[in-house]
């Protein structure tokens, strides 16, 4: 496995309205829903490790930690980053944050952990 840290990607993202709270339905108002936010966060993890895995290796989710700072409105654009910090066996820590122009809209952590994709579908059967 060639997984180091300092990995990084970002994902960009131009708001709709199925992005929003009430799409989600986390709430009623139109402007990027967190659901989204840790779905598009989640996305620059993976995007960033990706390449790094080995044939029938993926990783999986095991904690979000986010904050949700500002709110983005339909129309606006955002971008999530994620970078690998910490390493822990198959235990891998990212610092993420999704901006809009200069402003922080969220910061936080992700831990993912790498699994056998075979092996982790057959477990969950």
């Amino acid at each position: 496995m060639a997984v180091t840290t300092g990995l990084h990607a970002s994902v960009p993202l131009r708001v709709t309205d199925e992005d929003t709270a009430a799409h989600f339905r986390s709430g009623d108002v139109p402007v990027l829903a967190t659901p989204r936010l840790v779905a598009l966060c989640e996305e620059a993890a993976c995007r960033a490790l990706a390449p790094k895995l080995s044939t029938g290796q993926t990783s999986v989710g095991l904690r979000v930690q986010l904050d949700h700072l500002a709110p983005s409105a339909v129309g606006s654009s955002v971008t999530a980053e994620a970078t690998l910090e910490k390493m822990e066996g198959r235990r891998l820590t990212f610092t993420v944050k999704v901006t809009n122009n200069d402003s922080v809209v969220c910061a936080g952590f992700i831990t993912r952990v790498i699994v056998d994709r075979d092996a982790f579908i057959a477990k969950a059967r």
